[in-house]
């Protein structure tokens, strides 16, 4: 009978010690999926507002695009920019180059990843050329 009582005494010496380390990796791996999801979301806002731009290159309707097709992350923390690039593209020109930037500050939802990992930026470019001249009032 003492041998069994000291039995159950060490596995719950066990499970104290490893259960902790337990939940740290299950937070970890939540988060890890919740930047993933988050960089995606970006990655196709930067997608989805070029897309807008090869044929209207109007600032406001790219920048509106990019934060409306920012699914899942609030559009107050996704900042996009837009640009036509190019030799010889002072004026926008077809074939010229239009260049949309989204930038998001990605933060873990549980305390102890988002005390150990911070804030991170994540950014996505995307390029296409210019198929219509165009700038909507």
């Amino acid at each position: 009978m003492n041998a069994r009582r000291s039995q159950r005494g060490q596995s719950l010496v066990e499970t104290a010690l490893v259960l902790p380390i337990l939940l740290i990796i299950l937070m970890g791996i939540f988060d890890f999926g919740r930047a993933i999801f988050a960089y995606n979301a970006v990655s196709n806002a930067a997608r989805e507002a070029a897309r807008v731009a090869i044929v209207n290159q109007n600032t406001t309707g790219v920048v509106d695009e990019g934060k409306r097709s920012a699914i899942g992350l609030n559009p107050d923390t996704v900042d996009v920019s837009f640009a036509i690039t190019g030799a010889g593209c002072g004026t926008v020109l077809v074939g010229c180059t239009a260049q949309v930037t989204v930038d998001h500050e990605w933060s873990a939802i549980t305390p102890i990843i988002g005390s150990v990992v911070g804030p991170i930026q994540l950014s996505s470019t995307t390029e296409m050329p210019v198929e219509r001249a165009f700038s909507s009032p």
